[in-house]
């Protein structure tokens, strides 16, 4: 893909997985979406791909159950993940998002970053800790991404990324972490080019399947 292209400028759903073995090919780099239910990550994939109606962003928490893939003009793919921790989602309907999350997370090949997003009014939950602690051996890229923070006074935006930064850093994660809303736009170019970085330097190495006819 030439420098000045944008990986994210050729967007198009591609396929919803509700088993593992209804994932696509291991063929293209992989960013994955991670987050509490309602947290925001639906809505920060339409930001960063400019579109309105991409990911479906519901008003009811726990709604999306299946993993959702999204292909980037065939140089890779962003990954919206079931959202986790909501108290309401039956327990049996929970430990099977969990059986399919975690089946995807722990043996995909092509899996070239996790973005996690944190509502930055009540970051680290419980869940947020348990998602960090389990990725931490998988050695992947990992991009903390504080939501919502137009809710916040700028004071209180400064102060939570910074309790953030200093959380991450005591506890040896290598991990960046950034003030985003989707609402004001806040964080989104810089996010966009952060992660098309991480697309293409998963990319750069990757043979691409031939093309019919050649």
């Amino acid at each position: 893909m030439p420098a000045s292209a944008s990986a994210f400028s050729r967007v198009e759903f591609l396929v919803s997985a509700g088993i593992t073995g209804g994932l696509p090919p291991e063929d293209l780099p992989e960013l994955a979406f991670a987050g509490r239910s309602n947290v925001g990550k639906s809505s920060a994939i339409n930001a960063l791909t400019r579109r309105k109606r991409l990911a479906f962003v519901s008003k009811t928490p726990g709604r999306t159950q299946t993993i959702n893939f999204f292909d980037l003009g065939g140089h890779g793919r962003l990954v919206d993940l079931p959202g986790y921790g909501y108290a309401r989602v039956p327990q049996a309907i929970r430990a099977e998002w969990d059986q399919l999350v975690g089946g995807y997370m722990s043996s995909r090949r092509t899996l070239a970053g996790v973005v996690v997003l944190m509502d930055a009014r009540h970051p680290f939950t419980p869940h947020d800790e348990n998602l960090l602690a389990w990725l931490r051996p998988a050695g992947k890229r990992l991009l903390i991404l504080l939501s919502k923070c137009d809710k916040l006074s700028r004071q209180e935006r400064v102060k939570v990324l910074k309790a953030c930064q200093v959380r991450l850093a005591a506890r040896a994660f290598d991990a960046e972490a950034r003030l985003f809303s989707s609402l004001s736009g806040e964080g989104v170019e810089e996010t966009r080019t952060l992660l098309e970085g991480w697309i293409l330097a998963a990319g750069a190495g990757h043979k691409k399947p031939p093309v019919k006819g050649n």
